[in-house]
């Protein structure tokens, strides 16, 4: 596939991802403005985020990892082969995900007991979050699917479907706070029903086009399959590479339960921010990377894989470090325009600000990953990501040991951005060892030409930004106005300087 082809596909994926970020933060501000920040919603985001992380682990981590570059494979051979083997993954995956969902509906208070100790057994905060968590937890069923054939249609070049999918659960939770929130004793029940709901249509959705393709999923149960036992055995190290990412987000939530009410909220509601780049940026690069590379590698087209890889890291610069430095000077104007509204106070806003700061240190990091990763994943090496996850995992809580106890939540965002930056200069160092692959001889320039353009960006915009009060002050509409205003001030600005530096468009699609 040329780059030109992918360049269009990442488009395509990443305006779709908007579309679905977008209704992420309309979303968001129904919750912070109906449901505010309080011993409830701390309960919810627990309930929720622990579906969500069983979900990376598996489908869209460990599985996607395994799965891709083996289903690179088969697309080379007869068409039969290949719906054999999706047919043999989709009922393996079916059943563990069905005991996995029973186990965490059955076994509730005691995952609450574990994730969340700060939360005092058997208070109404802990039984909450237990009964929230029994009905979130079918989600990682059905999203795990989802992500599966997610995986699949991407393969085909399907990108905008798996991209579009999210809008769903989006829509479930607005809907859900506008109309619903009245219907239960406790009102934040709905959002858990939400996610149940979102999950499902998801679901609904993708399967039309899973059919359009030509498979049509059906039963079969072969442990003794071939090609199964080749994306377990990759899947071994994948899970305990993605594990060690996501245990240390529940690390963070251990350590946010026993910090000041509204930490585990104040903790989400900048994640969600954080996300956004992270996952229009990172999640769109990988996605489409993935696939490509697995390709090339399989068809031993050694110049056509140095040259992608040489390429995305030099793109994924491009967007991460604008990226990051606008999150950082913008944040006020962000936290305020998208929540500070009904139940969420001023105190709310600091908070939240003070972890997004914290959060943006780390973004390039988090966006580099998802370019580096997939490049060994795609030469079936996941020992290299493993080895260097598991490490980054000590740092991190060694960071949270040391940063606690002076910046209490916006500790933990800072921990979380200092791993994320050193796993991706490790990423990055590893991948140079590789004897086969060269950086290219400008790549190291074109950063540097990148990093200044993205320092002169902030510093104008901190030149002209006004003060914090300017925003709190300002009704709805005004503030959409004028962040609106000055985030296209910072584009404008950045493109200036990378112009001026002597970065052309044309950088991406000529020969490294």
């Amino acid at each position: 596939m040329s780059k030109n082809t992918i360049i269009r596909n990442l488009f395509s994926f990443s305006g779709i991802t908007i579309i679905s970020r977008i209704l992420g933060f309309v979303r968001d501000t129904f919750i912070a403005r109906f449901f505010g920040v309080s011993m409830a919603t701390d309960a919810f985001f627990v309930a929720f985020k622990l579906p969500n992380l069983l979900r990376r682990i598996t489908a869209e981590g460990a599985f996607t990892q395994a799965f891709i570059p083996t289903l690179s494979d088969y697309k080379i051979k007869d068409k039969k082969e290949l719906h054999a083997f999706l047919n043999k993954i989709v009922t393996l995956l079916s059943f563990v995900l069905l005991a996995v969902t029973l186990i965490g509906i059955f076994g509730a208070p005691w995952i609450v007991l574990i994730s969340a100790p700060g939360f005092e057994y058997q208070s109404e905060q802990f039984v909450l979050t237990a009964q929230l968590l029994q009905i979130t937890f079918p989600y990682i069923f059905f999203i795990s699917i989802v992500a599966m054939f997610g995986g699949v249609l991407n393969s085909f070049g399907k990108f905008a479907v798996p991209a579009f999918s999210p809008v769903f659960l989006n829509i479930s939770f607005i809907l859900a706070a506008i109309f619903f929130r009245d219907c239960f004793d406790e009102p934040v029940k709905i959002l858990a029903w939400a996610v149940f709901a979102g999950g499902l249509l998801q679901l609904i959705f993708q399967y039309p086009f899973i059919r359009q393709i030509g498979w049509n999923p059906k039963y079969d149960l072969d442990l003794n399959d071939k090609g199964i036992w080749r994306v377990l055995k990759l899947m071994g190290p994948a899970i305990i590479g993605v594990s060690v990412a996501q245990i240390s987000l529940l690390i963070n939530t251990v350590f946010a339960s026993f910090l000041q009410k509204g930490s585990v909220s104040w903790l989400y509601y900048a994640d969600r921010l954080m996300e956004f780049p992270a996952g229009v940026l990172g999640v769109a690069l990988s996605t489409i990377l993935l696939p490509n590379l697995s390709l090339s590698f399989a068809k031993r087209d050694q110049a056509n894989f140095n040259e992608l890889v040489n390429w995305s890291i030099r793109l994924g610069m491009i967007v991460s470090i604008p990226a990051a430095i606008g999150i950082a000077v913008l944040s006020m104007p962000l936290i305020s325009t998208l929540f500070l509204y009904g139940e969420f106070t001023l105190n709310d806003l600091m908070m939240t600000h003070k972890a997004l700061i914290a959060y943006s240190f780390g973004l390039i990091g988090l966006i580099m990953i998802k370019v580096l990763a997939p490049v060994f994943y795609s030469r079936k090496n996941i020992r290299t990501p493993v080895r260097i996850a598991v490490t980054t995992l000590f740092l991190t809580q060694l960071m949270n040991l040391i940063l606690i106890p002076f910046f209490q939540h916006a500790g933990l965002a800072l921990a979380i951005s200092i791993g994320a930056s050193f796993n991706a200069l490790l990423l990055f160092y590893s991948l140079k060892k590789i004897d086969s692959f060269k950086i290219s001889v400008g790549t190291p320039l074109f950063i540097f030409k990148v990093i200044l353009s993205g320092l002169l960006m902030g510093l104008g915009l901190l030149m002209v930004l006004p003060s914090a009060d300017f925003w709190t002050i300002l009704p709805l509409f005004n503030r959409v106005f004028w962040l609106l205003f000055y985030t296209g001030l910072g584009i404008i600005l950045y493109f200036l300087t990378l112009l001026i530096v002597g970065i052309r468009p044309n950088e991406f699609l000529r020969q490294s």
